[in-house]
């Protein structure tokens, strides 16, 4: 079987922590592993934003390819124009297919601007397409806290075109299902839930002192940690209020600790910092928190199971996440989580038992549950080895073993069945 997987705005070999890169390329770059242990053979295709960087590359190995397909300038695009390369990028994909001699079963897009890839492809080859949308741009704008974090009709009108042509779409969580049945009005025929898989390999619970000597920190010492990129939608500034507010109630003095915060890059220059980081380095100055907050910048995947292991606790304090990949790592490691109840992360994170679901944006609840994760080490041990045990179901083999019935299913021409997702 030969899947062309379409990544086009992120390449799955990317840092973590930067504008554009996330819990897509991992699940891009992990499912095309445990797909080609399968002997599935796998073609990523994406963008190239680096002339400097080989077009074709073997990182994922089991004869799988990395593609960089030149479409545009070879270097970093704003997504509202980048929609513009689109055709350029399906046709370098073609020319690539039909100099490798190699004919595609089936296209597996991500994201909306890949589906519209597909579309492109599918007329040429008459190939089936299964798409994963990841986030919802409906979903997105009505959590946006301004204008500049809305985006436009274009991508709406391009999410709605792709539930048409798709053969299959998936759905990371029932609440992703009903998103897309009631604000879209998708064929839910058409959909199904399968959830993104942790590799638990790499992400398993490593003794405390042993991480925090990895990363370069006093065994004594006592984080917590968020992961992610530096955007208004993550809730940071909520995560900084809950800082403050545990500052205020003398935990910080009675147990201390200190907020360590993985994304972004802090150290550039005033004029190039990410405008949510300058707010957010401000914010942690305005209140007073600014010794107990570090901005460590992006990381790479080999550091993170370390970082996680270290942690008192993940905070995930979204205001929109359609999966949650980051709380799902931090669970493999056995570390509790504390969430907004949000998305797949209320799905996900289990009240009580792997960690906590608070409301969305208030920092008073997360306050609470912190003081309760900092001053009960019974409870964290508790929390511990249940996340680690739930995690569990979510191993990759087990995700990726479901990933080929699905294809098969679609190539087979079979009505779509249920899987036994976790």
């Amino acid at each position: 079987m030969n899947i062309a997987m379409l990544s086009y705005h992120t390449c799955p070999l990317a840092t973590l922590g930067g504008k554009d890169t996330g819990g897509m390329n991992v699940y891009v770059r992990e499912l095309t592993r445990h797909l080609g242990q399968r002997g599935v053979h796998v073609d990523v295709f994406t963008r190239s934003q680096d002339e400097h960087v080989p077009h074709v590359l073997h990182d994922l190995g089991y004869g799988n390819r990395v593609v960089h397909i030149p479409a545009g300038p070879e270097t970093p695009l704003p997504k509202a124009e980048l929609a513009t390369y689109l055709p350029a990028f399906a046709e370098g994909i073609q020319q690539f297919a039909a100099e490798k001699g190699i004919h595609y079963d089936l296209i597996h897009s991500h994201y909306w601007m890949s589906g519209i890839a597909a579309r492109q492809l599918q007329t040429v080859w008459q190939t089936p397409i299964v798409h994963m949308f990841h986030t919802l741009v409906q979903m997105k704008n009505r959590v946006a806290r301004s204008p500049e974090e809305k985006e436009g009709d274009y991508r709406l009108i391009g999410e709605r075109q792709i539930l048409q042509f798709a053969d299959r779409i998936i759905a990371a969580t029932p609440a992703e299902q009903a998103q897309l049945q009631f604000l879209y009005q998708a064929d839910l025929r058409k959909v199904i839930i399968l959830p993104p898989g942790v590799d638990t390999a790499r992400f398993y619970p490593i003794p405390a002192d042993e991480a925090k000597a990895v990363i370069g920190i006093p065994p004594t010492d006592r984080m917590i940690l968020f992961v992610g990129r530096i955007e208004p939608l993550k809730g940071i500034d909520t995560l900084l209020h809950a800082m403050s507010c545990l500052y205020n109630d003398g935990v910080q003095c009675q147990h201390p600790h200190y907020l360590a915060i993985i994304g972004g890059d802090p150290s550039v220059s005033a004029q190039e910092m990410n405008a949510e980081m300058a707010r957010l380095q401000a914010l942690a100055c305005e209140l007073n928190i600014r010794d107990v907050v570090l901005f460590l910048g992006k990381r790479s995947q080999d550091l993170l199971p370390y970082y996680y292991s270290a942690a008192e606790v993940l905070v995930m304090p979204s205001h929109y996440e359609s999966f949650g990949m980051v709380a799902l790592e931090a669970m493999a490691c056995g570390t509790p989580v504390i969430a907004s109840q949000v998305g797949g992360l209320a799905f996900l994170v289990q009240d009580g038992k792997t960690g906590f679901v608070i409301p969305d944006d208030d920092p008073g609840q997360l306050c609470q549950r912190l003081a309760q994760i900092l001053r009960q080490p019974d409870l964290r041990q508790t929390l511990s080895q249940q996340s680690a045990a739930h995690a569990q179901k979510y191993a990759w083999p087990l995700i990726a073993e479901q990933m080929v019935q699905l294809y098969q299913s679609v190539l087979s021409q079979q009505p779509l069945a249920k899987l036994a997702a976790p």
